[in-house]
């Protein structure tokens, strides 16, 4: 038996059936670059599902976390709080949009810094409803799945959740759902089902990350916060995907020039450490009475350090401008792609700077999707040595979240391996 199939029994007996995986078991990794227990490199266009947005083991991230660990690992910060995660919150401060002064709560993972975002619009509003968005998501925890809009895998049989969570048509131009279809049936939300006075909060991803990267427009976003000012809401941005350089800009709402009265963020905040932000408007983040905020782990010190140098790395080594430069690498490649004889099973290329996805449908007219030609592109990527994700409510989209600091042959060479991936997968479709 090879190690990963070892592995793979072993996992089988020990863990939970519910956690799904991919047979990728890792050994070591750097960069843009993963090795498995065999020895076999893969190139990663995942990144640990936008987490490594400096890449694997990046050295200043690495050199952050050690010297931190030489001093303490864990005192708990409601317990003995530690200057690198006040410093981390200045810095989130002043960096998040809103236009207002601002404060910062730390916590551990994106689900927990969307559930204290509704907290504290609710203490800000004294109201309870929360709208969301088809298609988003917003995490695994009762509320979080509450907030998602996606049923399969995140919701199925896990009811009931939440009350007073509403969802409300995203627009989807490939799948003609306009912008101004979305705004109609939003109105016609609060004719129907909930008064906009009692309403806390509108949730929404800039660009919907397991939604299947669907970009929300600019006018979108500008009249979502036309409805909140006119209402009294808290809009919150989701970041938690896009933001950290991701789209070519620290948030993915700064494209739309909208300012959030709330956003949270995780995934690539920390480089692939445990780390969560929730940063806002200090009149709303104040609104929670002491000690209604926070967590055991909530800001580990390991964690802040390799955020502080997170940002360090944005700044130092341009990953704003370098992620719009991969992007239109990624999206140049697959335009070209899907423009040549065969390949009219791509259906839609889009993407805002590195985070790019393709649809795949049976044939163009009819849009029908392709899930298992999504998943044929996955496995013949897999087997050629590069990670992919799929993702969207059609199970037919897939996401190319590479970190922005890949080097410009190792992209090449992942473009190359997705091309041949793609050729042959539709081949025998």
């Amino acid at each position: 038996m090879t190690v990963s199939s070892q592995l793979a029994t072993r996992q089988s007996a020990a863990v939970a059936g519910g956690v799904g995986t991919r047979s990728i078991y890792a050994e070591k990794a750097l960069n843009a670059e993963l090795w498995d227990v065999e020895g076999k490199r893969y190139i990663d266009f995942a990144a640990g599902i936008a987490v490594n947005n400096t890449g694997h083991r990046h050295p200043k991230l690495m050199q952050a976390v050690r010297e931190q660990a030489e001093r303490f690992t864990h005192t708990c910060f409601h317990v003995a709080p530690y200057e690198s995660y006040i410093r981390l919150a200045e810095r989130l401060n002043a960096i998040v949009p809103t236009g207002a002064e601002n404060r910062t709560m730390l916590v551990t993972t994106g689900a927990e810094a969307v559930e204290n975002a509704i907290k504290v619009a609710r203490a800000y509003t004294k109201r309870p409803g929360v709208i969301a968005f088809t298609g988003s998501f917003h995490g695994r925890t009762m509320l979080g799945m509450a907030l998602t809009g996606k049923v399969a895998p995140y919701k199925k049989n896990f009811g009931p959740f939440p009350s007073d969570i509403y969802h409300a048509p995203f627009p989807n131009a490939f799948l003609g759902i306009s912008v101004e279809e979305s705004l109609v049936s939003l109105d016609r939300l609060f004719q129907a089902d909930i008064d906009p006075e009692r309403v806390a909060a509108i949730i929404v991803e800039p660009v919907q990350g397991e939604g299947g990267f669907n970009i929300a427009p600019k006018e979108f976003l500008q009249a979502l916060r036309a409805v909140a000012d006119r209402h009294g809401i808290v809009l919150i941005a989701d970041e938690i995907q896009a933001g950290m350089g991701r789209t070519g800009k620290m948030f993915g709402f700064e494209h739309a020039g909208v300012k959030p009265d709330l956003v949270t963020m995780a995934k690539g905040l920390a480089g692939g450490f445990p780390l969560s932000a929730l940063t806002g408007r200090a009149e709303i983040m104040n609104a929670a009475h002491a000690g209604g905020l926070g967590g055991t782990y909530a800001g580990n010190p390991l964690a802040v350090a390799a955020a502080n140098a997170v940002l360090d790395v944005i700044e130092e080594e341009g990953l704003c401008e370098r992620a719009a430069v991969v992007g239109q690498r990624i999206k140049d490649r697959l335009d070209a792609i899907s423009q040549r004889q065969g390949m009219e099973k791509i259906g839609d290329v889009r993407g805002l700077g590195a985070m790019v996805a393709f649809e795949l449908v049976n044939d163009r007219a009819s849009k029908d999707a392709a899930p298992a030609l999504t998943n044929a592109i996955v496995a013949e990527a897999e087997k050629r040595g590069l990670i992919l994700l799929s993702c969207g409510t059609r199970a037919n989209v897939i996401r190319l979240l590479v970190p922005l600091t890949i080097e410009d042959d190792v992209l090449s060479e992942g473009l190359d391996i997705l091309e041949a991936s793609i050729e042959a997968a539709i081949s025998v479709a």
